[in-house]
């Protein structure tokens, strides 16, 4: 599509209907690219797929980026609705943290083609005319804060969780690259949650 389209703002479902062909048009897209690379997804299959014309697709998602920037945002809030809030003296909330990110981090590497087309997607994204991108860090901050029973946030809260985020992809990242074993990814997963997250400071709800 012409660089035009990527700047045009996406459409906003609002209806049931609408948000339902929203959702068969993300489902579409992850089946596609958890089987090949994201060069090799057509906008056109995807439409195909989800059984919606193509021009219904472009109205959404006004490119390929904005397309699995969503599907990333859907994904994170699946997982999120599988969870539940810590129970009070279940564990320290680093450990809360470090379980959710290490289911996040199995649920990814099982389909590492769309793990890549995700992570891409959002890595090339500018919030400015991606307005999704900026869900990816909201909505999973918020998951891991409510995990560790943080009601409150303090600064540093807030603070270390989006570090502990941005080294998590770098990790996801390395093992997607062939750098490091999943082994090793939790292992070090593990040593930064002790690290980062052994004093986080807000108020338990």
């Amino acid at each position: 599509m012409p660089r035009l389209a990527e700047a045009r703002d996406a459409a906003e479902p609002s209806s049931v209907e609408q948000r339902a062909r929203y959702g068969r048009i993300l489902d579409a897209a992850a089946v596609l690219a958890a089987e090949k690379e994201l060069e090799r997804v057509q906008m056109h299959e995807v439409a195909k797929s989800a059984g919606v014309a193509i021009g219904t697709l472009y109205r959404y998602f006004p490119s390929k980026t904005h397309l699995f920037v969503a599907v990333m945002v859907d994904q994170i809030d699946q997982m999120g609705a599988g969870l539940t809030r810590r129970p009070k003296g279940a564990g320290s909330p680093a450990d809360a943290v470090y379980e959710i990110l290490l289911r996040a981090t199995r649920a990814l590497l099982r389909r590492p083609m769309l793990a890549t087309a995700m992570i891409q997607s959002a890595a090339t994204s500018n919030a400015a005319t991606i307005p999704d991108v900026a869900k990816i860090d909201q909505h999973f901050d918020a998951q891991l804060l409510d995990a560790a029973g943080i009601a409150e946030p303090s600064v540093r809260d807030t603070t270390v969780i989006r570090l502990i985020v941005s080294l998590w992809f770098g990790l996801i990242q390395s093992s997607l690259n062939g750098r490091a074993s999943i082994p090793e990814i939790e292992s070090d997963l593990r040593i930064a949650c002790d690290l980062l997250l052994a004093d986080l400071t807000g108020t338990n709800g």
